[in-house]
């Protein structure tokens, strides 16, 4: 198996990078999550791989750490959850997003991300309840960041298909809420937009 990739990066798009290592250019998808973290065009980058084998091809995944290959990894265990809905669910809500949905069994959190309905969510929770540790710091930040509205979620994802970086419109998203918690999707977006200016 291929664990890790080190070269250039070389092109880059919000489902897949092309990494330049020994002349060789190897095509990794990559959930949204790594696109933020990883560095501009011509930079040395990193990434942990996850080789997928089928009898009619071979896809690279990569990830910008070991946590999020790791949850891949855990997803894919899952029955019906193949690697692309995987790269999907890690796209749409953040590694310590979805360990405290499954800890504190909430479906609803985990339906908010695109593919993922309620039987798909109930399924994940089931299966990787036992499966994913949620170590002290963790659980402090969770008890610090209360579970987002559905509102919260929808204008994060939104500015994240804008390019904004996650973290960032997490933020943002979060300081217009703690202000105001009844703003409909609209009026955060347009409160975190004015305050990422």
């Amino acid at each position: 198996m291929i664990a890790q990739l080190r070269g250039l990066l070389i092109e880059k798009s919000p489902t897949s990078v092309v990494l330049e290592t020994g002349g060789v250019g190897f095509q990794v998808g990559i959930p949204l999550s790594s696109l933020n973290a990883l560095g501009e065009l011509g930079e040395e980058i990193q990434l942990y791989t996850y080789l997928h084998v089928r009898e009619d091809t071979l896809q690279l995944y990569g990830f910008a750490t070991k946590r999020e290959r790791r949850l891949f990894l855990l997803l894919i265990s899952v029955s019906g959850v193949g690697p692309k809905l995987a790269q999907s669910i890690l796209s749409g809500i953040t590694v310590d997003e979805f360990e405290h949905a499954v800890h504190g069994n909430q479906p609803a959190v985990l339906n908010r991300v695109p593919g993922v309905g309620k039987k798909t969510a109930e399924r994940l929770i089931l299966e990787l309840q036992d499966k994913i540790k949620i170590d002290s710091m963790s659980k402090s930040r969770m008890s610090a960041n209360p579970a987002l509205t559905q509102e919260g979620e929808e204008a994060i994802l939104a500015l994240v298909s804008l390019g904004y970086k996650r973290t960032a419109a997490e933020l943002a998203v979060q300081k217009a809420l703690s202000e105001n918690s009844s703003l409909n999707v609209e009026a955060l977006l347009r409160t975190a937009l004015s305050e990422m200016r």
